[in-house]
């Protein structure tokens, strides 16, 4: 679905390198005329990636805004001139080493989306080879793999607290309960994968 472009900003009050604070001017059903501070962020890919034994990629960095180590999945911004598809390859490859040979778009959702423009689209990466590729960034990253079954228990006992990688983990999971173990399709399940990752790219 196309997203609208947002409306030319009234006051930029903030400019990093990560991102823009702007202040709009609008007017509330009510008529009412107030301001609102809109943080503008480039678009990302979330990606949840699975080895040939049904294992979840997931990532422990310390995060300073959080003030500790998180566990999420892997995630990073588009750069400008890459597509989505271009930059999930790169991004794996940046934090875990690992190049995706098939990709599956899932949708996508906005991160926060009552005070920043950052949309995050939602990958499915499978087939997975190792090639890492060098990034500056990615030195303090820890990669860990859990069984994708196992995921739903690390959301629901609180050691996922990153919104992006409970969203992503809980749509994979949903797109895959007819394969996981234990529910009669557990043999089976492998071939099953690499079948519907290769459904698009």
């Amino acid at each position: 679905m196309p997203r609208r472009k947002p409306p030319p900003p009234n006051r930029i009050a903030f400019r990093g390198r990560a991102f823009t604070v702007r202040v709009d001017t609008v007017t509330k059903p009510n008529g009412i005329v107030t301001t609102r501070e809109i943080v503008e962020h480039p678009d990302c890919v979330v990606i949840v990636a699975l080895d040939s034994e049904l294992n979840c990629l997931l990532e422990k960095q310390v995060r300073p805004a959080a003030g500790k180590e998180l566990l999420e999945l892997p995630a990073g911004g588009i750069d400008p001139g890459e597509t989505p598809d271009d930059c999930v390859r790169r991004e794996l490859r940046e934090e875990t080493g690992y190049m995706p040979r098939n990709i599956k778009r899932l949708g996508g959702f906005f991160s926060a989306p009552g005070f920043c423009t950052e949309y995050l689209h939602l990958y499915l990466a499978t087939d997975l080879e190792y090639s890492p590729l060098r990034a500056s960034d990615t030195d303090e990253i820890t990669v860990v793999r859990v069984p994708l079954e196992k995921t739903a228990g690390l959301v629901s006992s609180g050691a996922i607290e990153d919104a992006k990688s409970i969203a992503g983990l809980l749509t994979v999971m949903a797109f895959y309960r007819d394969h996981l173990p234990g529910n009669g399709h557990c043999p089976h399940h492998r071939a099953s994968i690499g079948k519907e990752s290769k459904l698009s790219s």
